[in-house]
């Protein structure tokens, strides 16, 4: 029975890594760029002075510009929000600008070029 149930286990093993081989890009496509901008909260201001502020300056409204895909928007408490975005590298430009701003006041602001390095460890196993 313990045989069995091994090569269950080995072949859902085998079928869900075939799977995710074949949803996951091998590697990022020369399309598109993905970076992740660290808003780091402004700790004089409290979350209702940030939102006023953002509001003002239009935020909601300028960002993420066209073409810009969010592809995780989190939350480090203590900290502020972490925004990962898929897009075009001819877009760049207009994400800084936005972010300049609207977030600019409300938030420190650092920039990260990424990449999914889950896929390419995906690739190079392989």
């Amino acid at each position: 029975m313990k045989f069995i149930h091994g090569l269950i286990c080995t072949f859902l093993l085998l079928t869900s890594a075939s799977v995710m081989a074949q949803q996951v890009p091998l590697l990022p496509d020369s399309d598109t760029m993905l970076l992740t901008v660290f808003l780091k909260h402004d700790q004089t201001m409290n979350n209702d002075e940030r939102g006023e502020l953002l509001d003002r300056t239009g935020f909601n409204e300028m960002f993420p510009p066209e073409g810009v895909e969010i592809v995780g928007h989190y939350v480090m408490m203590g900290i502020g929000q972490v925004i990962v975005m898929r897009f075009p590298p001819d877009l760049l430009r207009r994400i800084n600008v936005a972010i300049e701003r609207g977030a600019w006041g409300a938030y420190q602001t650092e920039f990260y070029i990424t990449y999914d390095l889950a896929a390419a460890r995906t690739a190079a196993a392989q």
